[in-house]
């Protein structure tokens, strides 16, 4: 009970690749649909409409200062009293979507601002409408320069994905719990686990910082050769 055993794992692999697979589910489903509300709700923090502004500040500012926890049990226990009843992993699933959302859209508001309003004035006055100068000109730049801090969210986003277990959403956590039940080793049962968070955890982080490395990068060459000089032709030259 004390020491490691990893038999553990070969005993109970069904329930431990179960869980593996539906915490890489939800993991996908919920950074998909982070990302994109997210944005919206970025653009509606910044939209020169107010009522777009406002609902936009007060999703993001409600979400952000309430627990993970409540926001699945609203989906889980609160849903049902309004007659919509919802499994343990939809419920998950949506809590961390909306969740993970309000801080993305934090990031990527941080970054719209960044960038130069010239260049959504400009983008406006050669006939794009605001979303369309949002979508093509800024929010690509936006998000460019917001890459490190978008990509530790969505790290946060498979480690909070645990939070299925309290719903029975029969993620990786929720298996271990019933492998712990059954098995008694809980020092064998959730380092397992730990290590399988960091199969999914540990590529993430070096993604995010490889791509934070390419991006800055590619921003000092380019800055480089904004600032280099350009070469007078000899005078007399005769350019055929």
């Amino acid at each position: 009970m004390g020491t490691l055993d990893f038999s553990v794992l070969m005993r109970h692999s069904d329930r431990f690749l179960e869980g593996f697979l539906n915490t890489i589910q939800v993991s996908i489903m919920a950074l998909i649909g982070s990302f994109i509300l997210g944005a919206i709700l970025a653009i509606f923090r910044i939209s020169p409409v107010k009522p777009l502004n406002w609902i936009g500040t007060a999703f993001v500012e409600f979400i952000r200062n309430i627990p993970l926890l409540l926001v699945v049990f609203f989906f889980y226990l609160g849903l049902p009293a309004l007659g919509i009843s919802l499994d343990g992993f939809v419920s998950g699933t949506l809590g961390l979507t909306i969740y993970t959302a309000a801080f993305i859209a934090e990031a990527i508001r941080a970054g719209i601002q960044t960038v130069p309003r010239g260049q959504l004035e400009a983008a406006r006055s050669s006939g794009l409408s605001y979303v369309q100068a949002m979508n093509l000109i800024i929010l690509p730049q936006a998000i460019k320069i917001v890459l490190p801090s978008i990509g530790n969210q969505f790290i946060n986003l498979v480690k909070n994905s645990s939070i299925l277990a309290v719903v029975a959403g029969m993620d990786l956590m929720y298996f271990a719990d019933l492998v712990n039940s059954d098995t008694f080793q809980p020092l064998s049962v959730y380092t397992i686990v730990a290590l399988f968070y960091l199969v999914l955890t540990l590529p993430l982080s070096f993604l995010v910082h490889y791509m934070e490395r390419r991006f800055g990068q590619s921003d000092a060459e380019a800055r480089s050769t904004k600032g280099k000089p350009k070469k007078n032709k000899p005078a007399g030259q005769v350019t055929m």
